[in-house]
């Protein structure tokens, strides 16, 4: 018969199943995405939260503060570098000073924010001390954001939108970092640890022993991956090293050095490092700080590092001392 075709009709029970089936899906795409704002909005008041709470003085440095009740007239600061690198006591000795004149405040990470936030609580102190603060790349690069060295008083001043936007969704843990850090913080301001906590032994100096595998090719390094120094880093990092500079009787930015090896061919270690020194510096001459790149150190060799970064027990000595020789020039 013309016009008959052979091919079945859908069953009403099949297009039942059909629709029943994309109403389905539409249901699941609309709990997802609810579930989605539902989460967002909860990490978004959380952040508020953590905003209200916010001390620029983390926990960490904290409870190093307690070192600046010797008056001390020589102050290392900044990240790790400084932490495992620089003996304050052998410092204070070379000088002829008794134990307590130099100390050692920097911690992992460390920030000059956060010292700058020091110096506003320990005025009297850092108006008579020549404060020596370490920095690395991950401080200033804003490709860099894994949890663990973002420095947290930056995020403090990001707007809420702005974080979600930066760190999800691959690095959400610097979102709960920053969170978790935030009430820290207030509580080690409540408990009044920088002005009431423990003196760390040593002057501050902590160490590292072990020995480090050769690091060949500084430029593939995480620290300079996507690198970028127009972000909000720079932007809020090198005015808190003027107010820094402002609230010492001297400040001096340190790059240490990298462990040993032939870096002539490292153009993109070379390139980045070049624009970050011109960045310190640029800033140095606009606020009267200076800044001190150590390429190399005599004496220390790759076995007198812990890392590709940090000098060992054995290099601590050797540091030191090369670095107060630097300083007094």
């Amino acid at each position: 018969m013309e016009g008959h075709s052979d091919e079945p009709r859908p069953s009403s029970r099949h297009r039942v199943a059909r629709a029943g089936s994309r109403r389905a899906a539409v249901w699941t795409v609309a709990t997802l995405l609810l579930t989605l704002l539902f989460w967002l909005g909860g990490l978004a008041g959380l952040l508020a939260l953590a905003d209200r709470v916010h001390v620029d003085i983390p926990p960490l440095l904290a409870a190093r503060l307690p070192l600046l009740r010797s008056g001390p007239r020589l102050i290392f600061a900044g990240e790790s570098r400084n932490e495992y690198g620089v003996d304050p006591e052998l410092a204070a000795a070379i000088a002829g000073d008794p134990a307590g004149a130099a100390v050692n405040i920097a911690y992992d990470a460390g920030e000059p924010l956060a010292f700058a936030a020091a110096a506003k609580l320990y005025p009297d102190v850092f108006r008579n001390a020549h404060v020596v603060l370490s920095i690395a790349p991950f401080l200033f690069n804003d490709g860099v954001r894994p949890a663990s060295v973002y420095p947290l008083d930056v995020a403090a001043r990001l707007g809420i939108a702005e974080r979600l936007w930066a760190f999800l969704p691959l690095r959400i843990g610097t979102l709960t970092r920053y969170i978790r850090e935030a009430f820290a913080s207030r509580l080690a301001q409540q408990q009044h640890v920088a002005e009431q906590g423990a003196v760390p032994p040593h002057g501050g100096l902590a160490m590292l022993d072990r020995v480090a595998a050769p690091w060949p090719d500084l430029g593939q390094h995480p620290y300079y991956a996507h690198w970028s120094l127009a972000g909000p880093k720079s932007r809020y990092e090198i005015p808190a090293l003027c107010d820094l500079a402002k609230s010492s009787a001297k400040l001096t930015v340190v790059d240490p050095p990298w462990i040993p090896a032939d870096r002539s061919a490292d153009a993109d270690w070379i390139r980045d490092e070049g624009e970050m020194l011109a960045l310190l510096r640029a800033a140095g001459q606009r606020c009267g700080f200076d800044v001190l790149k150590i390429f190399d150190v005599p004496g220390l060799a790759a076995d007198n590092f812990a890392d590709e970064m940090h000098v060992n027990t054995s290099g601590v000595p050797i540091y030191t001392r090369y670095l107060i020789a630097q300083l007094r020039r």
